[in-house]
Formats: C-alpha cells, structure tokens, sequence
C-alpha cells in the first residue's frame, strides 16, 4: 500500500486517506508499522549516559526559554497595536511547542535501557499511554468541559518493541483513528485523532 518493506516510501510519513474497516485486524501490510528491531547494548548505554549528563542542562535550558517568553507575554500587550502581532506571535510559540521535546528522540530512560525488545512491557506501555487520552477526554466530557487540546500523539519511546500497528489498533478500540491533518511516521511517532462520539 506505502510501497515494499524498506523502501523509502514504506520509510515516509503517511498520509491516511481514510478509515479502514474496523474489523480488519492487519493495519497496515508493511513491516514499518511493526516491531522495531532491538537496539544494540553498547549504543544504547552510550546514549543513556549522555542523556544523564545532558538532559538536567537541556530541561534547565527549557526552564529559562520558558521564562523568557513569560517575561515577553507580560509586556506584549503594548505590541498587540501592531497588525498581526498577536496572531504572529501564536504562530511562533506553536512552532516552538511542535519543535521541542521534553524528551528528546535521542534520549534513552533507565526503564528503556532495561526493556529494550521486551514486548510485554511496551504493549503495556502503549495501551497505557492510549487508556490515559481516553480517560482525558472522558473526564472532560462528563465535567461539561472542553476535550484536551492536541495534538495527541504517541512517540515511539512508547511502542518500540510492539510496533506503531498495535498502537493503532488499540487507539481504534478506545474510539480513536490516525490524524488526517498530520501524518505519522511509525519509525518515529503515532498521531491520533478522537472519532466522533456516537449520538
């Protein structure tokens, strides 16, 4: 459907023309959407070690970006006169929200150096992470409230060892589908979209 296992397009993010029949077990008929492979040990001890002794900078790094553009927002309100001001600056702090991670795809956890290739943990993770926007928004139905603001994606850090299909089709079975306005890329990241509630 997206080209060989392997293949550049099997690689690309993917665009979801529409919705599969819900009783189709198989998602998707590539191997992109499934297991990754394990990682090799010393790589991945590398990079957990970097991630100890960068990660406290990168967050204080955050900490002050994020003062900053607070300091900014108390004193915007003299620059709202000017003409796209507002709507400009929206835009920027949009991009830095979509470009920055708390935790950035580089970085390994100590729960991911452990179980790395453990499918019984990642399925639990995965379903863990699905089970947590549904409760999410159904917490905010029943109070009467707006739903949680996307976008609701799932990275891969939370699906590695069972593969970006199973975190679909559990999403499916909690009333969730892949987003059509942002692709997702199973190699990297899972983006989803609530399905309408039935009437």
């Amino acid at each position: 459907m997206y080209g060989p296992p392997g293949s550049a397009s099997a690689r690309r993010p993917v665009r979801v023309p529409g919705k599969p029949a819900r009783g189709s077990a198989a998602v998707y008929h590539d191997d992109s959407w499934g297991p990754l492979p394990p990682r090799s040990a010393t790589p991945l001890v590398f990079r957990f070690v970097l991630s100890v002794l960068i990660l406290p900078l990168w967050w204080l790094l955050l900490a002050v970006l994020f003062l900053v553009f607070l300091a900014f927002a108390l004193v915007a309100d003299i620059f709202t006169l000017i003409p796209g001001f507002e709507k400009g600056f929206g835009k920027v702090m949009d991009r830095f929200h979509a470009a920055v991670a708390l935790w950035p795809a580089w970085s390994v956890t100590w729960p991911e150096l452990r179980h790395e290739g453990d499918a019984d943990y990642y399925r639990a993770r995965a379903d863990g992470k699905v089970a947590g926007l549904t409760a999410a928004q159904l917490t905010a139905r029943e109070a009467g409230k707006a739903p949680p603001p996307g976008p609701y994606d799932i990275p891969v850090r939370d699906y590695r060892a069972v593969g970006a299909g199973h975190v679909v089709e559990v999403a499916r079975a909690h009333g969730w589908d892949l987003s059509h306005d942002l692709p997702s890329d199973p190699a990297r990241i899972v983006r989803l979209r609530r399905l309408p509630e039935a009437p």
